[in-house]
């Protein structure tokens, strides 16, 4: 039996807005439902997850997906929840961005489907053929500029001292043509997205009414806020991405291990697929054990294994564990492969060598001290060792003419050194 998508998303949370009549459509018929994705970076970040969730969702209830990539919008800028207007992109650097956002979208959507398949339209490709002239006569005239400036987004504006440009003011007809041209050419009957778009959904609809006397739905998804009052999809580097390049796995898997209580509940069941009993199990057992983290374990391995994959995830657990488990042995460290060590030395204060051969002629006080600053002086170094902190690779250093050689090395470039239970780095050789 097909699942009931309103329902789906109520449950879990994510219901804000819906205008009268979606949920009956969407009961009574395969509904094709687009949301809006900004182009504007190479990269989605966690605050696309929403959308791309909901997305989701809507397929496995048996409705077709569409991610309308904004080329064309991309251009203008959305004025929505911004204090200022953003930089325009050229044409080469948007196409660049869309290619990319797309490879990330198909990791949770299934554009393979035989019967319901997803699909990627870009508003450049119809925008493109569209003059100004045509566009203000054959569009303009349907909304009022009443009907725009009564919209937050442009209130907001207005009133601030930055203003509004004319460029951004025509964003919401812009997007409203968006749904008036996919309702005509391509029967999308649902526009969904975050409830800060609701203004310009509706605008939407009001066009399809007023120009073809046609009626269009709308859905939208509440805005995420942490329970600390501060912005989600943020860390303390800045925004979390979907691509390794700009955030690792590692730092990803972080991002949701570090959710606090308040904040997982509501984040296990908008960004999985765990069904209600599934996540109230998880619940019960994190209120036994709070402190094993057992909802942020479980969200964080299902999002990273989905945005990145399994593999990934457990180089991410090797490296957790490196970091975090003092029990460790030698052996452990030599199972762990160049990239996890690389994403070892982004973590903590890693120093580089031009020539492993050095280390052959290094005494360890040398080492320690002078030679990378582990320790601010050969008489630090000597108090250390003879107190037992320092070791390199899992073997405690218990002698100043402890030798470390080449052949010591990990991976054949790394020494992996700790002095005491909290202070790790790793030396590079090249």
């Amino acid at each position: 039996m097909k699942k009931n998508f309103v329902e789906e998303l109520r449950w879990r949370g994510m219901l804000q807005d819906i205008m009268p009549g979606t949920e009956e459509l969407l009961n009574k018929e395969v509904v094709k439902a687009y949301i809006g994705f900004d182009p504007t970076a190479d990269s989605l970040g966690v605050g696309n997850l929403v959308q791309i969730m909901t997305l989701l969702h809507l397929q496995q209830c048996g409705h077709i997906p569409i991610a309308l990539v904004g080329g064309a919008t991309g251009m203008v800028g959305d004025p929505t929840g911004k204090s200022e207007e953003r930089n325009l992109l050229n044409e080469d650097t948007l196409n660049h961005n869309l290619a990319c956002q797309k490879k990330q979208l198909e990791k949770f959507l299934d554009f393979e489907s035989k019967t319901n398949p997803a699909e990627i339209v870009n508003n450049y490709d119809w925008f493109k053929e569209i003059s100004f002239l045509d566009f203000i006569r054959d569009t303009g005239k349907h909304i009022t500029v009443n009907y725009m400036m009564a919209k937050d987004s442009v209130r907001k504006r207005l009133d601030s001292e930055v203003g509004m440009s004319f460029t951004e003011f025509t964003y919401q007809l812009i997007q409203g043509y968006d749904f008036y041209y996919l309702w005509k050419n391509h029967n999308i009957k649902l526009q969904m997205g975050g409830s800060d778009q609701w203004g310009n959904i509706v605008t939407g609809t009001e066009l399809i009414r007023r120009k073809a006397q046609g009626t269009a739905y709308a859905i939208t998804t509440p805005l995420i806020k942490k329970a600390d009052g501060t912005k989600f999809g943020k860390s303390e580097s800045g925004n979390v991405w979907l691509d390794p390049k700009r955030t690792s796995p590692y730092k990803f898997y972080q991002f949701w291990l570090n959710a606090s209580d308040e904040d997982v509940s509501t984040y296990i069941r908008i960004f999985t697929l765990k069904t209600k009993d599934e996540i109230e199990e998880l619940e019960n057992q994190h209120k036994e054990a709070a402190h094993l983290r057992i909802l942020q374990k479980e969200l964080g391995k299902d999002i990273t294994c989905r945005v990145h994959s399994a593999q990934d995830f457990e180089s991410v657990l090797k490296v957790t564990e490196l970091l975090f488990n003092p029990k460790l042995d030698e052996d452990y460290l030599k199972r762990i492969s160049e990239e996890e060590w690389e994403t070892v030395g982004a973590e903590i204060q890693c120093y580089e060598f031009n020539s492993s051969s050095a280390l052959d002629q290094t005494d360890l006080l040398t080492l320690l001290s002078d030679a990378s600053g582990i320790l601010p002086s050969k008489s630090e170094a000597r108090r250390a060792i003879t107190g037992n902190a320092i070791s390199i690779n899992k073997q405690k250093m218990s002698t100043i003419e402890a030798k470390i050689d080449s052949h010591a090395l990990l991976c054949g470039k790394y020494l992996f050194i700790e002095n005491g239970k909290k202070n790790k780095c790793l030396l590079k050789f090249k």
